[in-house]
């Protein structure tokens, strides 16, 4: 077995609070629980005590009681609390004697910017009333097109305060893709920037602005927030401009009282948004009452994080992380949010936030991760992270080199909890936990109340091999529905075609025998070559640790004759050349890491790999486009990060 990377002390078991709710819901419920393995069995199998302790223990506010927290446990379908009546507002405000911040915020060029959670609530209460004065009620629709700033939060949280419902997009996307999302909603008001700061420039987005007006007829109201100043750029002429305008100052100016509206559980809170590389995205609808007891447990459980806490992840509106940085404040602890490059001015930009911020948990991706080992970064000597208590991963594997890294150079003391999860549950399915050990490459367990599985292809559960994620029992946090899916079908053919009753997720993962989570990535762009089936998550980690490649791309490629084609595109490095010499060290590494089997048929030099905005590989679009399908019919591009690279891949169909 690999050696763990980092074991609790007694210390951390003893000031976790998992540990204080084990002894809680032992005390409370008459069980014996030994260790996490435990409490886990017990939290899947007994789904209805194990909600209501998290209820009761977080003490989750409620007008009526909750009555039973499960009451039909179908999937799709499953029925949770349906006596109770709650609000997100109402549980994340409840923190206003806080003495730290709510909100601390870092941008390029722009002032820190600190705000208090009375300052918050005040906000909060009077964007809340101008939304209210301009009709909007339970079921309305706000959308925002927005960096990463106090506003989002603060339109969100007042959005949210009526029953009205939340979406948004970051400022990165173009008018015609945060169209082709906000657009499906019909919403009453849009709150949106005048633009963002992104390495280093200032990128206006007043002509987006007014397209989008121009694209929601159903406006009553669109309020400008101010965070480039200056002259307004260009605004197409000719463009019906519905609504009226507000700046952010006068929508949020004066004392109304915050009073939240009290909803059933599955009352629409929010719309996230899938990555949508084809055709239109899909609305993904979450309720006020799952959300919230997922993101406790998430949150406070699972990552350990309470009031004396600051979260910063590395996000956008546009992803859920956001929506999960968001939830920090349930628990009083304190959101750091930046708007800008984690790249500029320097390579270790993030690790200066944090230690500017005191934060103790910081969230970002294993790219940024690699870039900063690339690029010799050693935030422990650069930085004072001292209140640093953990680093979070997501958005895609994590290499076990780059989470050693993270050791090394942040600190051996400082555990990384890499996380797996996805926008349809709006959390992880399986990350970290104070109590349990860190092993490189690895997640260390299954998240509470997540009956996680990995089947084989006849269905069959399997240890110590790579099978399919599933979840075998509901959650509370699944989509309450998908937007514009009237009888359910677009979202029981996403989850349960495969598996009836059984939610399948689309990734490959062994589930060890010491309790931890491998993800070998999607399962739907699986490389199967002679019958061996493997993730393009395992190759990646071993090619792109080369100093020469700057980034991979790997296709397993059916084709029309009965052959497989089995290509890996490499973005190198500054400097580098794609030369027999370089072939050979990426083939060694990849046989020698991986398996023989894992070598690629051929090694081509890219100009870059296409990603969602979110950041995730285009396994599935180019593999399309190398079977011969039409560009336009795979992609969307305006959901691409780069879409001119589209036509590169398509061109290199063989």
């Amino acid at each position: 077995m690999v050696e763990p990377q980092w074991v609790p002390s007694d210390e951390d078991v003893a000031e976790a609070r998992l540990t204080d709710f084990v002894s809680w819901v032992q005390g409370r419920c008459g069980v014996t629980l030994a260790d996490y393995q435990a409490l886990w069995r017990w939290s899947v199998n007994d789904l209805d005590e194990f909600w209501h302790a998290v209820w009761e223990y977080f003490e989750v506010q409620s007008t009526t009681p909750p009555g039973a927290a499960l009451v039909d446990d179908s999937m799709p379908g499953a029925r949770w609390f349906p006596e109770a009546r709650v609000n997100y507002v109402r549980q994340a405000l409840r923190h206003q004697t806080r003495l730290h911040p709510a909100i601390r915020s870092a941008g390029e060029d722009t002032p820190d910017v600190e705000v208090s959670w009375a300052e918050l609530r005040r906000q909060v209460g009077a964007l809340a009333s101008t939304l209210k004065a301009h009709g909007v009620g339970e079921g309305d629709r706000v959308v925002g097109y927005l960096p990463n700033i106090p506003e989002a939060i603060v339109a969100f949280l007042a959005t949210a305060s009526l029953g009205a419902v939340w979406a948004a997009c970051g400022q990165d996307y173009s008018a015609a893709a945060a169209l082709s999302r906000l657009g499906q909603l019909d919403p009453t008001v849009l709150i949106a920037a005048d633009g963002y700061r992104f390495g280093g420039r200032a990128h206006r987005r007043d002509a987006d602005v007014a397209q989008l007006r121009a694209g929601l007829p159903g406006l009553r109201l669109t309020v400008r927030v101010e965070r480039l100043g200056g002259e307004a750029g260009d605004v197409p002429g000719g463009l019906a401009q519905p609504g009226a305008v507000m700046c952010w100052a006068e929508a949020s100016a004066g004392d109304a009282p915050l009073e939240p509206v009290d909803v059933p559980f599955d009352h629409p809170l929010w719309v996230v948004f899938s990555s949508g590389t084809t055709g239109l995205p899909k609305g993904i609808v979450h309720g006020h009452g799952g959300v919230i007891l997922e993101h406790l447990k998430s949150i406070a459980l699972q990552n350990d994080i309470g009031p004396t806490d600051a979260l910063f992840w590395y996000t956008s509106p546009s992803w859920m992380m956001w929506n999960f940085q968001v939830a920090a404040l349930l628990v009083g602890a304190t959101v750091v949010c930046y708007d800008g490059s984690p790249s500029h001015p320097a390579p270790d930009t993030l690790w200066d936030i944090a230690s500017r911020h005191r934060a103790t948990m910081v969230g970002t991706s294993p790219g940024y991760v690699l870039a900063c080992a690339k690029a010799g970064v050693v935030p422990r000597a650069d930085h004072d992270l001292g209140a640093l208590r953990a680093v979070g991963i997501t958005g895609s594997s994590l290499p076990a080199s780059s989470s050693l890294w993270l050791s090394e150079n942040v600190g051996e003391s400082v555990p990384v909890f890499s996380i797996s999860g996805g926008t349809d549950v709006v959390t992880a399915f399986a990350g970290g936990v104070r109590t349990v050990p860190v092993w490189p490459g690895e997640l260390s367990v299954p998240y509470l109340g997540v009956a996680l599985d990995a089947l084989d292809e006849q269905g069959r559960p399997v240890r110590d091999e790579v099978g399919e994620l599933v979840v075998t029992r509901p959650m509370p946090s699944m989509p309450v529905r998908f937007w514009n899916d009237p009888d359910g079908e677009k979202y029981r053919d996403a989850y349960f075609g495969v598996y009836p009753g059984v939610w399948r997720h689309g990734d490959w993962i062994t589930m060890t025998d010491h309790g931890s989570v491998v993800v070998h990535g999607r399962s739907d762009s699986t490389l199967n070559r002679n019958g061996i089936r493997m993730g393009s998550a395992d190759i990646y980690q071993a090619v792109e640790a080369l100093p020469e490649v700057a980034e991979a791309l790997v296709l397993g490629v059916e084709q029309s004759d009965g052959g497989y084609w089995m290509p890996l595109f490499v973005v190198l490095a500054d400097g580098a050349e794609l030369d027999d010499a370089l072939r050979d060290r990426i083939a060694a590494a990849v046989r020698e890491q991986v398996s023989p089997r894992h070598v690629p048929d051929e090694i081509i030099a890219a100009p870059g790999v296409p990603h969602t905005r979110t950041g995730k590989k285009l396994e599935i679009p180019v593999k399309r486009l190398m079977q011969g399908a039409d560009a336009d019919r795979v992609v969307d591009r305006s959901a691409v990060d780069a879409p001119e690279l589209i036509d590169w891949y398509a061109a290199r169909r063989p």
